[in-house]
Order: C-alpha cells, then sequence, then structure tokens
C-alpha cells in the first residue's frame, strides 16, 4: 500500500525539502546569504563561486547575478563574518544579507544613487556639449583653450564622482590582478579624459571631455535601467521573505514581551493578534479563529484553527487570538526553507547557464587582445596616436558582455517567480529546463488525481471484533485509506485491538500477530481477498474469509483540465497506480486517459518509468506516496503536491503548492516559453557582438556609439525576459 502522512502532520508540507528533524539533535547545514553589490558580469560569478568553494566548511556556493548575491551551504560552525574576508581579498564587496531584515528602503537607496550620479553625468554633459558647439562653431586659438579649459574643469569631477562605481569596481578588480568587465570600461573613459587633456595642453583642436562625459551617462543610464529590470523581476524568494516578520510577543508567565523574532526559541509561547501574520511555525495551544493560507499554499478559503491544529510562518490570523507553541524557529521555519529552495533554484547551473559561463571566461583575456591590435593596426595604418586610442577605447567599450551574463539568470528569475505565485515550488536548479523537454506524463491516482480523502463506505456492515483489529493495524499506517478507516472507526467509537508485532509492507499493506494469529490489512492479492473493480482494503484474520472494506474517493480539483491539456499539447498521458484494476479503469476512462496500468507495486512504477526514459521518452512523474518515490526519482523531471510524504517531496524536482492540479500543465507551457526566451537572449547576445565588434574595430564605432550599442543589448535583453511576467 502507499504511504503518505495526513495534511494535519505538517503545516505547510510544500516548503520542507528532507523530513524533519529535532533541531536540537542534529544541526542543519548552515545557509548563508551574501549579498554583493560589486559583481557585474559571468567572469564574476566564476571567480566568487571559485573562491567561496575553497575555503574549509563551505559544501556549495551559487551566485545569483540577476540579485546580486550568493547562497553559501557550509557547516553550522561556518557563518558570514568568515567568509566575507575571503570575498575582499578576491576584490569583491560583501555584506551578509538578513533575508528577515531585507527592506525595500534599502533597495531604493541604491536606486536613488545611481539616479543622482546619472544626472550628475547628464548635466555636466549638457555643459560640456554647448562648450564643444562654440569650438565646432569656429572659435580658435585663446578662445578655443578657454573652452577646453573650462570643459575640463566641469568633466573631471564630474566624472569623478558619476564614474565612482566603474572606478571602485574596476580597483577591486585589479587589485588582486584579476578583470572584470569595468575594467576596460575605465580604461576607455581615462583614456578619453588623457587624451583630452594633451590636446588642451597642447592647445590642440581637438577635446574628447564632451564624449567622455557622454558616455559616462549611457553606461549610467544602462546599469540604471537594468538595475529597474531587476526590480521589477524579483524573485519568488523575495516574495518569501517579505512574509517573515521582524517581531513578535512572547508570553512569559502569562506576561507579554515584544522581541525580536531571532530572539525567539522553541517551546516559546506566542501570543498572535487578529491580522497579525505567524512568526515561527509552531501548534495553537489557545484560542479559536480563522487563517488565511493564500500566500503559501495558494489556496483562498479561509481554514478554521483551534488547539492542536499545526501553523506555519507567513500564515494570517484572520479573526481572533491565538497562542502557539514554537516548534521551528528563524531558518528551520517553513517559510524559510521554502525561500531557500527557491533561492537556490534560481542561482542553479543549467547547461545554458554553463556555456554563458565559458564565454564569459574568454572575454577578459580576448578584449584585451584585440583592442591591443586595433590601437596597433590604426596607429600603423594612420600613424595618429589619437585615432588609434579612440578607436581601442571603442572596442574596450561594445565587447562588454553584459547582454551574455544576463541571458539565462534574468530568464530564470522571472520564470521561476511566475511558477511560485501560480502555486509551483521549483526545488532543483536545473527543473525548469527539463519541464520544457517533457513529452510523456505519468500520473500516480490515489492523492494525486483524486484527493487521496476516502471514505468509508460500509463500515456498520462489519463486525466490532473486526472493526477494532482493522483499525489497529490501519493506525499503524500513512495510507489513505488506513487514515480514512482510522478516522472513521474512531468517530463511531470503536477502541483497537491488542495486537503484536505490528509492522508495514509498502506496498501491499500492515501486518501483525493476534490472539496466535497473523493478521493483515492491505491489498486484496497480499490478503488472499478478491480484487474488485472498486476501491477496497481487505482484512485477513488467520484462516478467516477476507472481508473487504470499501472506499469512494473524490476527484482532485483541475486533476481534468490538467490531463486535458497535457494531451492538447500532444504529450502522452499515463495512469499508473496501485490501486485495483476496476478502480484505475474507472478513473482513467472518466478522465479520458487511454493508458494506464494497476496493482503496480513500487518497484514496478519506478521500472515502467526507467524503461520509457531508457526509450528515449522524457517522462514528468507526478506522485504523491511513499511507493511513488522511486518513480520519482527515475523520472526526467518530477513533481509531487503538497501534501505528499516527506520521501515523495525530497525525490521531487518541484512541489505543487496548492489543491488544484491545472498549474502544472501551465508549468510546462512556461518552461517552454523560458527556454525559447534563453534562446533568443543568445541570439541578441550573438547578433550584437557580431555586428558591433567588427563595426568598432573597422573604426566605425566611436566611444559613444559603443556605449549606447553596449546599453542597448543589456537592456534588450533584461526586457525579453520580463515579457514572461
Amino acid at each position: 500500500m502507499t504511504g503518505q502522512t495526513s495534511s494535519s502532520a505538517a503545516a505547510c508540507p510544500g516548503c520542507i525539502a528532507s523530513p524533519a528533524e529535532p533541531a536540537r539533535v542534529t544541526p542543519r547545514d548552515a545557509q548563508i546569504a551574501l549579498s554583493l553589490p560589486g559583481i557585474q558580469c559571468s567572469a564574476c560569478i566564476a571567480t566568487v563561486e571559485r573562491e567561496l568553494n575553497a575555503f574549509p566548511g563551505v559544501e556549495d556556493a551559487r551566485v545569483n547575478l540577476t540579485l546580486k548575491r550568493a547562497m553559501v551551504k557550509a557547516a553550522p560552525d561556518l557563518n558570514a563574518r568568515d567568509l566575507i574576508p575571503v570575498l575582499e581579498r578576491a576584490g569583491y564587496e560583501a555584506h551578509e544579507l538578513d533575508p528577515g531584515a531585507l527592506s525595500a528602503t534599502q533597495t531604493d537607496k541604491t536606486g536613488r544613487e545611481l539616479l543622482m550620479r546619472l544626472a550628475v553625468a547628464g548635466f555636466a554633459s549638457m555643459n560640456v556639449m554647448l562648450l564643444s558647439v562654440s569650438v565646432w562653431s569656429g572659435a580658435t586659438d585663446a578662445t578655443r583653450d578657454m573652452f577646453h579649459w573650462i570643459s575640463a574643469a566641469i568633466a573631471l569631477p564630474a566624472i569623478a564622482f558619476s564614474a565612482q562605481p566603474f572606478f571602485a569596481n574596476a580597483w577591486g578588480a585589479l587589485r588582486v590582478r584579476r578583470l572584470n568587465m569595468d575594467v576596460p570600461i575605465v580604461l576607455a573613459i581615462l583614456l578619453a579624459l588623457v587624451t583630452s587633456l594633451w590636446e588642451t595642453a597642447l592647445s590642440g583642436k581637438h577635446a574628447y571631455f564632451d564624449a567622455a562625459l557622454t558616455l559616462t551617462f549611457f553606461l549610467l543610464a544602462g546599469r540604471y535601467l537594468d538595475y529597474r529590470t531587476r526590480a521589477i523581476a524579483r524573485s519568488a524568494a523575495e516574495e518569501l521573505t517579505a512574509l517573515e516578520v521582524p517581531r513578535a510577543t512572547r508570553l512569559v508567565g502569562g506576561i507579554e514581551e515584544e522581541v525580536a523574532v531571532a530572539d525567539l526559541k522553541l517551546d516559546d509561547l506566542v501570543l498572535v493578534r487578529p491580522g497579525g501574520r505567524m512568526p515561527v511555525d509552531g501548534e495553537i495551544v489557545s484560542g479559536r479563529s480563522e487563517l488565511d493560507r493564500s500566500l503559501l499554499t495558494g489556496e483562498t478559503t479561509p481554514v478554521f484553527a483551534q488547539e492542536g491544529l499545526k501553523v506555519s510562518a507567513g500564515e494570517v490570523n484572520l479573526t481572533g487570538p491565538l497562542t502557539i507553541r514554537a516548534t521551528a524557529v528563524g531558518e528551520d521555519t517553513s517559510l524559510h526553507q521554502m525561500a531557500d529552495l527557491v533561492a537556490i533554484a534560481e542561482s542553479g547551473r543549467s547547461r545554458y547557464t554553463s556555456l554563458a559561463d565559458k564565454a564569459a571566461k574568454l572575454y577578459a583575456p580576448g578584449v584585451h587582445i584585440l583592442a591591443a591590435f586595433s590601437f596597433l593596426g590604426w596607429y600603423v595604418y594612420s600613424g595618429d596616436i589619437r585615432t588609434a586610442l579612440n578607436v581601442a577605447a571603442a572596442v574596450l567599450i561594445i565587447t562588454c558582455p553584459c547582454a551574455l551574463g544576463l541571458a539565462v539568470p534574468a530568464v530564470t528569475t522571472a520564470a521561476s517567480g511566475r511558477l511560485f505565485r501560480n502555486g509551483m515550488l521549483i526545488k532543483h536548479a536545473t527543473a525548469l529546463e527539463r519541464l520544457a523537454e517533457v513529452d510523456t506524463v505519468v500520473f500516480d491516482k490515489t492523492g494525486t488525481l483524486t484527493d487521496g480523502k476516502p471514505e468509508v463506505t460500509d463500515l456498520s456492515s462489519h463486525s466490532e471484533d473486526d472493526l477494532q483489529v482493522a483499525l489497529a493495524l490501519a493506525e499503524a499506517s500513512a495510507h489513505p485509506l488506513s487514515v480514512a478507516l482510522a478516522r472513521a472507526a474512531r468517530e463511531a467509537g470503536i477502541e483497537p485491538a491488542n495486537l503484536q508485532d505490528i509492522k508495514e509492507v509498502p506496498g501491499f499493506g500492515t501486518e501483525a500477530a493476534y490472539n496466535g494469529q497473523r493478521a493483515r490489512f492491505g491489498r486484496a492479492a497480499w490478503t488472499g481477498g478478491e480484487a474488485e473493480n472498486v476501491t477496497a482494503a481487505w482484512l485477513a484474520i488467520g484462516d478467516q474469509k477476507p472481508v473487504a472494506f470499501y472506499f469512494s474517493d473524490s476527484l482532485r480539483k483541475g486533476a481534468a483540465e490538467a490531463v486535458s491539456a497535457f494531451q492538447l499539447a500532444g504529450k502522452d498521458v499515463m495512469l499508473i497506480s496501485g490501486d485495483t484494476q476496476g478502480a484505475v479503469e474507472n478513473l482513467a476512462n472518466w478522465l479520458g486517459i487511454h493508458a494506464w496500468e494497476a496493482e503496480a507495486l513500487p518497484q514496478d512504477k519506478a521500472a515502467r518509468v526507467q524503461e520509457m526514459g531508457d526509450q528515449g521518452r522524457r517522462v514528468l512523474m507526478v506522485g504523491d506516496g511513499l511507493n511513488d518515490t522511486a518513480a520519482l526519482a527515475a523520472a526526467h523531471v518530477s513533481i509531487s503536491p503538497a501534501s505528499a510524504l516527506d520521501a515523495a517531496r525530497v525525490a521531487s524536482d518541484i512541489v505543487l503548492l496548492g489543491n488544484d492540479l491545472s498549474p502544472i500543465s501551465e508549468a510546462c507551457q512556461t518552461a517552454n516559453t523560458a527556454t525559447r526566451r534563453i534562446r533568443e537572449n543568445f541570439r541578441i547576445a550573438t547578433v550584437y557582438n557580431v555586428i558591433a565588434v567588427p563595426l568598432a574595430v573597422a573604426g566605425l564605432a566611436t566611444p559613444l556609439i559603443a556605449a549606447l550599442a553596449m546599453s542597448a543589448s543589456s537592456i534588450t535583453v533584461s526586457l525579453n525576459a520580463l515579457r514572461l511576467r
């Protein structure tokens, strides 16, 4: 028989990636979040990850360029203070990122600073441009020199302030003998300024202060627009983090005291007033109310809350005050774990990300070599060092791989956020990519296509002795049929029989010793019963004739729509269940599924999925029980509902947070669209470089035009990714 926990076993089962362990017994690996404001390209990602992964105690480090942060999985005794100096020695500014303290204020401050620098560069650029018009209009000798010196007086301090982000990032890289994309940008600006000062000092006719300022202006404009597009594409992890409560009301001896959530400990009593959000995972010890779980599970209907109910951090108390006892705090809360899963998925690697990394690694040495050859070639050809310097500066700017670096993370962030808002939590980094490749969908039956909450239809037709034995066996299993029988028998006032050596046999049922006889409750074939065309579990006691308990179950919301959508999309849909042949056939006919298998054991499901994989088919497995775990792991990509057993959630790549199955088919469409957007972004970046680089080398692009082209390519890639929203 399939094993499954009841819905009340966990407050928010979709967010638990592995079977829960008591926090006080076994310390979990630390999840450290670091803010990296100075990273700009894929070369930065490779350097940061290499430095972090080489540090003792770090198990895995992933950098998200779009969010400019690193997620580090490390030993429990390691903290951010140990890692920050490592990154600073590598030339990167780093800060510990406290998700609970992450606020829009800090984000707005970054945007305001960029906007202020942009405004200064624009204002100075307009003034210097007016002076340049006078020079172009025929000013000569002393007048021309005066205008050039005035332009220098405006340009130098303006660039020193406005271009500070580029200078800081470039110096941080050069200080540790490394190159990043800001090095050629700074080199281009300095080339323009040095050439202009040289011309001015020699009373020359040409100066490029206006070009240097305008270059800075366009670079800042591109960076600000990129910042805005990233802010719009805020990740699901940030949305989850926004649900975390900074302070809570703790009850000590009946006295209320307001404390920081970080100060709460296990078993603390916490008062949550109406309208408040749960600060920790816990169990209600007093009070009655209703809970809004829509942001975590997708369910819009409020849940009645009373003593004994499990609650999860992030849920909203609607009507009455509740006192809860904390069972998980801080990083152990289900909300925090869910945010970690999303952040890891967004920061993960796919083959497209790896391709971008490999291309970006060639950038730093390649662009400087290309600029050097362009300078030498033009100097030999024209004999004019100023022309050669301008061409070299244009090459340095136009070859910046910003678009390539944003091609994948911008799409991944936007897609993950969209799926989360639709009730899908991506656990694995490459799940989105694999989901786009699916051509076959395999569904489990009980708990997946059906609600998994069957009801006994013939309880009154059984003897009290049979009910007592069946109750004792059923309470030893988490299978939906066992849970339903146990609930119904308890409500009828039945007490369990005294059994010995009770054990569950996954895929078959439970058995025990009863008055010197072997008692079994489970499959017909295992207990000696006769398979029928309805859902039933059989009780066999010794040599007595097995008796059947009959159950009815309802179809899960959105099941028919999901199956129909997959079939319309041209995907093969299959139903594999451990239930009886008749019950499976009836459900398959009801949903229009032509391929189905019944009475499948766990190894049968896994073998069937593996067989289809060996045939070259890309299988999406959707299941929830213990007997689905091996099949979920064997599938090309897998999904389990939030109500699934812990083992099934661990094996799956994606968790469906709500009870509605329709988002599954929508997730496949989103994955397909995301893959197309990534490919489109690669084409945009490739076409840009194929056209722009030769133009710069040929001297047809000034530094100003190069800056505009580079910014336009980056913004185009980001806006293309945002089409997913």
